[in-house]
């Protein structure tokens, strides 16, 4: 469940992480089934409002939570993203799903209070529900011209794979336990 960035945003859909991550998943034999309710825009409070019809619809045994980053670019109230979030997350625990929560950032023009109060939010949950999480999943990507789309928000196809083997790193553990 994510935003744009999970939904590949400006991409053809087989060249999307999500799908590159299903297909690092076949060739690890892993018997699992990716399904992306990810929707371009999305806040954390438009996640919240679907949560329950995904966890209904295909009864998840592990959710990929990629929320925030348009709450911050709205200027939202990070403590209101953290509620939701943690909203989220609660209500997949209860569904009987684990959660992996993929950290964003926003631009630094957003001031550095604003800024480390809204990256903040993904650490804190993590520590305070005690699941794991993937530090900022665009680390190696945001800055590199190269692997952005001209809008400057949006990773490209060549980026893909890096962020993909970014979220595999934390998966992959998750899957074996």
């Amino acid at each position: 469940m994510g935003d744009s960035i999970s939904a590949g945003y400006g991409l053809k859909a087989e060249t999307g992480w999500v799908t590159l991550l299903q297909l690092k998943l076949r060739q690890e034999n892993q018997p699992y089934t990716i399904f992306n309710e990810s929707i371009s825009g999305d806040t954390t409070a438009g996640g919240l409002a679907r949560i329950d019809k995904a966890l209904s619809q295909y009864n998840p045994e592990l959710i990929l939570l990629e929320l925030g980053a348009n709450d911050g670019l709205r200027g939202l109230s990070p403590k209101k993203m953290k509620s939701n979030l943690a909203e989220i997350i609660s209500r997949s625990h209860k569904a009987g799903a684990k959660v992996l929560l993929l950290s964003m950032r926003i631009p630094p023009n957003y001031g550095k209070r604003y800024v480390d109060m809204f990256y903040n939010v993904y650490p804190q949950l993590a520590e305070e529900l005690d699941i794991p999480f993937v530090p900022f999943i665009l680390e190696d990507v945001a800055l590199a011209k190269e692997l952005m789309q001209k809008d400057g928000l949006h990773p490209n196809a060549k980026a893909q794979p890096l962020i993909a083997d970014k979220i595999w790193q934390h998966l992959h553990p998750i899957l074996e336990l």
